[in-house]
């Protein structure tokens, strides 16, 4: 089943059950996904990796939002967007440990032979590529960079 299914048949449950802040990250997602098939131009679906892009930008979004209201004493703006972001986040893959991330990290540095930052795109490069899905590009910058350093 694609995500778009998936996305749907949680949307229809969420319907059922009259969950309005499922309803609202659902709806969202959904939107996300059609605005990129249509502004692509493309007639075949998503790839997998397109559909996890989109679901990790709006998840980033909802969170960003939610620092904001929390930085502005806004925890009653907040609360709703963590609880969305909770919702689309059970779409994704389980996310790797930063454990896990800094092996992937030091096997890459190892391997092209990196020696500081100026070799810091290379390494982001292979490495966002390899985790794409299952770490967040921040999380994987902040890594790379105190290994490089």
């Amino acid at each position: 089943m694609s995500l778009q299914q998936e996305v749907m048949a949680a949307l229809k449950e969420a319907m059922k059950a009259k969950d309005q802040t499922a309803l609202t990250a659902l709806r969202a997602v959904k939107s996300a996904i059609l605005l990129a098939q249509t502004e692509s131009g493309a007639k075949e679906d998503l790839t997998e990796e397109q559909e996890l892009k989109i679901l990790q930008k709006q998840v980033k979004q909802r969170k960003d939002s939610a620092a904001i209201y929390i930085e502005q004493g806004r925890e009653d703006l907040a609360a709703p967007e963590l609880a969305e972001a909770e919702v689309i986040n059970q779409f994704l893959p389980e996310a790797l440990s930063e454990a896990e991330i800094e092996k992937v990290v030091v096997m890459t540095i190892e391997s092209v032979g990196a020696e500081g930052m100026k070799d810091m795109g290379k390494v982001m490069g292979i490495v966002s590529q390899e985790l794409a899905g299952k770490a967040d590009g921040k999380t994987i910058s902040n890594i790379v960079r105190a290994k490089l350093a």
